[in-house]
């Protein structure tokens, strides 16, 4: 009876599902890493928590108030994700240039998940043990970097997805001449400038007051630069060069850079124009947070997909060419084994960068510490104060500006150098 509901039931799950390549496998795993960090540093954030510590029984008692103390509030959640920081930068040095799976290190980046799982957890138990000193002021900054710049790999991601999301629909339509499609297109584009034009107004009312200049102009630039994209879109000489250029795009940009400019002006530190800014971090997560959460993660699936999904196996040589018809061969046999089977597609060259992916896992890692502290500045006095300040509002609005920059860069490069190929 046990065996049936222990290990045999496991083996039948696995039996039942698909199988998998070995470079999806990996990343998944390493997706669900970066999971347990940011519900540890939620959990670490909930209101009550410190109170439900003392019912745990011995817990608190046993290793004193002060360390029981140390389990709760932002510093917690810095420590937390100065271990995820730490261990992602190591696999980024320890897997550079690796080519391909029979690289030696290959195993470590695809295998040994029980060893890596201790290095984890060992990394944050540790991190728990670093003294308290100067340790949230530095290390903010390091979040601030970090954040920065996984905020410019999402606007990337997010460009790339807007316009394939575009080119794909429209592709669709002209192929089938399915109504469904346009009027997907169609239905896609206004809500979205619906949610833009909602998220502007909402700015205007709420911190556009008497005084407020400084405010006045990030609302109206980026309400301007929304109708510029806009036009830019659908103008004929983009149309001509970028066939699949158009609304969707600029509706889909619009909207997110009003929310980063609505996130930004909702930590502004001047309490007459933010009439909600407080020196206090309320430990809860509000729609802000979430919405970041659902972006961070978003982002994190969609960069793995979008590396996935180029063929990057390309040889120049007979023997290259070989290798690769004896990698696929060996994968089709294994594939034609019966149940679950992760097998190696990595033998000739890797699927994806295995440095890079780690990189962006580290960035990702410092911007979950400065998205759920909502970008603020910790205070010296208490494990659980933070202060706003101007330097998040200007990490937002100037985010907001690159993002179209960026945007603006993918419609006018194909003008100005036709002969490129810029997919």
């Amino acid at each position: 009876l046990a065996c049936c509901c222990g290990s045999a039931a496991c083996s039948l799950c696995c039996k039942a599902c698909p199988s998998c390549k070995n470079s999806t496998a990996s990343r998944i795993g390493y997706v669900f890493m970066l999971l347990i960090g940011f519900v540890m540093s939620c959990v670490m954030l909930s209101p009550g928590i410190r109170q439900k510590l003392n019912k745990v029984p011995h817990l608190c008692s046993q290793i004193g108030e002060e360390s029981c103390d140390k389990l709760v509030g932002y510093m917690a959640v810095y420590r937390v994700c100065f271990a995820m920081t730490a261990f992602f930068f190591l696999m980024s040095i320890i897997m550079f240039k690796v080519r391909s799976s029979r690289d030696p290190r290959g195993s470590i980046q695809n295998g040994f998940w029980a060893i890596k799982f201790i290095v984890f957890i060992g990394l944050l138990v540790g991190a728990f043990y670093i003294p308290k000193g100067n340790f949230s002021k530095v290390w903010m900054y390091f979040g601030l970097v970090g954040g920065i710049l996984f905020i410019l790999i999402q606007l990337v991601l997010l460009i790339d997805f807007a316009h394939r999301w575009s080119e794909k629909w429209i592709t669709n339509y002209e192929e089938s001449e399915n109504k469904i499609w346009f009027i997907g297109l169609a239905l896609s584009t206004g809500i979205l400038y619906i949610i833009a034009i909602a998220i502007i107004i909402y700015c205007y009312i709420s911190y556009a007051h008497s005084g407020c200049s400084l405010n006045k102009f990030f609302i109206s630039f980026t309400l301007f630069l929304s109708v510029i994209v806009s036009f830019m879109s659908v103008h004929p000489t983009i149309q001509e060069a970028q066939s699949t250029s158009g609304l969707l795009q600029a509706a889909c940009i619009s909207a997110y850079t009003a929310y980063l400019t609505w996130s930004g002006l909702s930590n502004e530190p001047d309490a007459i124009c933010n009439p909600g800014s407080s020196i206090n971090f309320v430990q809860n997560f509000g729609g802000q947070t979430a919405f970041a959460a659902v972006v961070l993660f978003c982002t994190v699936v969609y960069s793995c997909l979008r590396t996935s999904n180029g063929n990057n196996l390309s040889a120049k040589s007979d023997d290259a060419m070989g290798d690769i018809l004896i990698a696929s061969g060996d994968e089709n046999e294994e594939s034609e084994k019966i149940g679950q089977n992760v097998y190696d597609n990595e033998k000739v060259q890797v699927a994806y960068n295995y440095s890079y992916f780690h990189f962006t896992f580290m960035l990702a890692s410092l911007y979950i510490m400065m998205m759920l502290t909502n970008w603020y500045s910790p205070e010296n006095s208490d494990s659980k104060t933070l202060i706003s300040s101007w330097s998040t509002v200007w990490i937002k609005v100037v985010s907001c500006w690159a993002c179209f920059a960026i945007f603006m860069w993918t419609l006018l490069a194909p003008v100005l150098w036709p002969d490129r190929n810029f997919k």
